[in-house]
């Protein structure tokens, strides 16, 4: 049965032109042909990227936080209470007013303990600053590194100047060295976050990023085995080309230097806009769409192609609004930049709160030693003249 679903899945007519087909790209006359069982090596690549990743976060990234002054503060933990605790775990992380009566009764605690404890706990939860500082800064190191050895390996190719030689005697087109490695890197990295999605900072998009992650894979994959491949590099070029901006403006917003946090993410937003609005849907999609079908009839791997790269811009358009209110709000208020894709669950709630909250314990400990019971910040004073009733 797997070597029936096999053999229709790589059937020819799927992925190639009419009169094209797997034969065409094998080796000959010492000229070598991308093939499926290259990406193979993909794997352990992404499992070197997650070894190095932990390497540089501890060896570089932490050292770097500490000299651009991330601090860490200390997160007040939520006592353990085993019936709270089922219910923060199995239930819900934000109890509703009613919810919180009834725990006040199984509990013994005030609703604002209650109230208190699952703020701290949330808390606990939640990445620390010095952990979004390391993602932030391995993600730039890669972006950085793979954009010039990006544009390294395709400056003097006459595709990344006229876009529509990259479809010069497709698909008989042979691998150079520094496509096979381009691609094999890119693939491996992107495997690396899929498999570490689970661990890194979760965002309000992380749908989306999941999405994300899973196209690009599928697309390197297939450009890859269909011999897309200088398509396929230019489409990795452009994505590379902004990225970095992106994480270095979050690696200076966790060290708190604002101003350059602001100024660099504004340049992000305007290469990006140029890149994945003008560049990525008029340029390089017009000629994976419109001009292939000049040159040969349409093809279920054709309408595949192109389909992930439109799963790619609508995710282009959905992070552009993101990126467009943020940079809005800070031209026209003067106000800081922040992610709008962090979610509550990314960030601390409520420190001031936790403040006042000790403060207030302090002083109503003060308040019990000087004045007796204390009550809503008022002496209790007792009326009844008699001990005993």
């Amino acid at each position: 049965m797997l070597s029936a679903l096999s053999e229709w899945f790589w059937q020819e007519r799927l992925w190639f032109p009419e009169g094209l087909g797997w034969a065409d790209l094998e080796d000959r006359d010492g000229r070598v042909y991308a093939k499926a069982r290259d990406l193979w090596v993909a794997l352990p690549i992404a499992l070197i990227f997650l070894i190095v990743r932990q390497i540089f976060e501890r060896a570089v990234a932490t050292p770097l936080a500490s000299l651009l002054g991330v601090k860490d503060t200390a997160r007040l933990k939520a006592p353990y209470n085993p019936t709270l605790e089922s219910y923060y775990c199995n239930i819900t992380k934000n109890p509703t007013q009613t919810s919180i009566a009834s725990l006040c009764k199984q509990t013994g605690y005030s609703e604002r303990q209650l109230q208190r404890w699952f703020r701290r706990r949330r808390n606990q939860d939640r990445p620390s600053l010095l952990k979004k500082f390391r993602e932030a800064s391995w993600r730039f190191t890669f972006y950085l590194l793979a954009f010039i050895a990006g544009l390294a390996a395709l400056i003097d190719k006459p595709w990344l100047y006229d876009l529509k030689e990259m479809w010069e005697g497709f698909p008989v087109l042979t691998v150079l060295p520094s496509q096979y490695w381009y691609y094999m890197i890119e693939l491996g990295f992107y495997s690396s976050l899929l498999f570490s999605v689970a661990s890194d900072v979760k965002r309000k998009d992380f749908k989306e990023q999941i999405v994300h992650h899973v196209a690009t894979i599928l697309l390197i994959s297939f450009s890859w085995c269909v011999n897309y491949i200088r398509a396929g590099t230019l489409i990795m070029l452009v994505h590379d080309s902004s990225d970095y901006f992106l994480e270095s403006a979050k690696m200076f917003n966790y060290a708190g230097w604002r101003n350059a946090c602001n100024y660099i993410f504004i340049m992000f937003a305007a290469i990006f806009i140029v890149t994945r609005l003008i560049i990525f849907p008029f340029r390089i999609i017009y000629c994976t769409w419109v001009y292939p079908v000049t040159i040969y009839e349409p093809f279920f791997g054709y309408y595949f192609f192109n389909g992930l790269l439109m799963v790619l811009q609508c995710l282009h358009i959905f992070w552009a609004v993101l990126i467009i209110r943020i940079a809005v709000r800070f031209l026209t208020n003067n106000e800081k930049v922040d992610d709008e894709r962090s979610d509550k669950d990314e960030t601390d709630e409520s420190e001031d709160e936790e403040e006042e909250e000790e403060e207030e314990e302090k002083g109503g400990k003060k308040d019990m030693k000087k004045n007796g019971p204390v009550q809503n910040g008022h002496t209790v004073h007792n009326n009844n003249h008699s001990k005993t009733e």
